[in-house]
């Protein structure tokens, strides 16, 4: 065990050194007169670059009567503009040998292209022309509609399990808008009208709700000239950008719930409330998770599945959130294993963490781990982008990406264990069966 730490530590510092002088990720960044923030980190290690723009909207600044707008936008805004037909942002792109691609979450919407770095000036056009210019008509919205009802069909309705953070979401939250989940509702999105749609592009799509990071192979005067060229025109969004206030009210007691699911083997699923991204209960809830889920020898791998052979898979995954949001838990169980057994048996471990400080060899384990984790979600020019998007938006300090890592490295067992007696009290948690639909009766 304590060559395979030295080994990890080994990894983890040999990566770091990759990223510079004293293992920092340089960076530069800086403001348009139309409000647009731009962050620039140069690596010329290989030819690519990452042209990269985060908006600050996600689901939680929907209308309540409107859900499903922030992910509707993720596929809309590949419609074209003006100058960009119909269809042809994906060929344009992959034409020019890169990959793009967006994701919405409930905080933010995230565009990416990866290109060959002479093609630079490509990726900043076509983000500038979706930005300033977005082709949102009768067209472009039916045939979106149609998509991402699809989507929802194929991985939420059809899919087992699919619906665990729907159902969970609306359960967790009665005030807050992290309620709903990102695919929102297709009934909404059915009743929408064209103005609506209009309506949140100008309000939330616009420069002065935006990060443009840049990052791989690129001449740092040349980028900025042309960043200008194609971003200093944009008009300032003039209309007040929505930012819910909202504090949802503290759990007072467990909510429990059956969910019948197109399933084989049912499945418990716990999510406990927990602290917003950036505070320090969080750090030890995120390190928590790691304990009981990050690999074969984590607790309830080794409990629940290898050893009582209660669950065929378990995990835990704290849902990062910019506001207060919830840690998943869930196992699966066996063909002969009721759901009560196995949630007895997650709660034990969940005790065990309350009870009990985590082993020294555990703790060193789960620090290298954390480590690792951190320099794998930066070693590549878009993961680089990302974060520093993340950091610049979230925390208003990209530098966070050289040292976020202190905040982890300053968690200590005690730490750990007073987060696992603040949050994960079943007075402080949704429950839920996922049972088979031929057992509802």
């Amino acid at each position: 065990m304590k060559l395979k730490a030295f080994l990890t530590s080994l990894f983890v510092s040999s990566v770091l050194l990759t990223q510079g002088q004293g293992g920092k990720i340089k960076f530069e960044q800086y403001q348009l007169p139309n409000g647009l923030k731009v962050i620039l980190h140069q690596d010329k290690s290989t030819p690519i670059v990452a042209v990269t723009v985060l908006y600050h909207v996600g689901s939680k600044n929907e209308n309540p009567e409107r859900t499903g707008f922030a992910h509707f936008f993720e596929h809309l805004m590949f419609e074209g503009s003006p100058n960009i037909k119909r269809g042809e942002y994906m060929s344009l792109v992959k034409g020019a040998g890169g990959e793009l691609n967006a994701n919405t979450t409930q905080d933010r919407t995230f565009y990416y292209e990866v290109l060959p770095s002479n093609q630079l000036e490509l990726g900043l056009w076509m983000e500038s022309e979706r930005m300033f210019q977005l082709t949102v008509d009768s067209v472009g919205i039916e045939t979106q509609r149609n998509v991402v009802k699809e989507e929802r069909r194929q991985r939420y309705d059809n899919r087992p399990y699919g619906t665990i953070l729907e159902e969970m979401m609306k359960r967790a939250f009665t005030k807050h808008p992290y309620q709903w989940t990102p695919i929102g509702s297709m009934e909404h999105l059915s009743l929408a009208k064209d103005e609506e749609f209009k309506e949140f592009y100008k309000t939330f799509y616009v420069p002065n709700n935006a990060v443009l990071s840049i990052a791989g192979d690129f001449d740092p005067a040349t980028t900025k000239a042309l960043i200008a060229k194609y971003f200093g025109t944009i008009p300032k969004g003039t209309k007040s950008i929505p930012r819910p206030k909202i504090v949802e009210p503290e759990m007072t007691k467990e909510v429990r719930d059956v969910v019948y699911d197109n399933i084989q083997l049912p499945a418990v699923v716990h999510g406990f409330r927990m602290p917003a991204q950036g505070t320090p209960d969080y750090y030890a809830m995120d390190m928590l998770a790691t304990i009981l889920s990050r690999g074969n020898s984590s607790r309830l791998q080794k409990e629940l599945v290898d050893k009582q052979q209660k669950a065929v898979f378990a995990g835990a995954f704290p849902l990062s959130s910019e506001d207060p949001g919830i840690a998943l838990m869930f196992g699966i169980a066996g063909s002969t294993i009721k759901p009560e057994d196995l949630e007895n048996a997650m709660d034990d471990e969940y005790n065990k963490l309350m009870n009990e400080l985590i082993s020294e060899e555990e703790f060193q384990k789960l620090r290298n781990q954390v480590e690792t984790d951190f320099v794998s979600r930066n070693s590549g020019v878009a993961g680089i982008a990302e974060s520093l998007a993340n950091y610049q938006v979230y925390f208003g300090d990209a530098n966070l990406i050289n040292n976020e890592i202190d905040r982890y490295m300053k968690v200590t067992r005690a730490d750990i264990q007073k987060a696992a007696q603040k949050y994960l009290r079943k007075t402080n948690r949704v429950s839920l069966f996922y049972l088979s639909k031929k057992d509802k009766k």
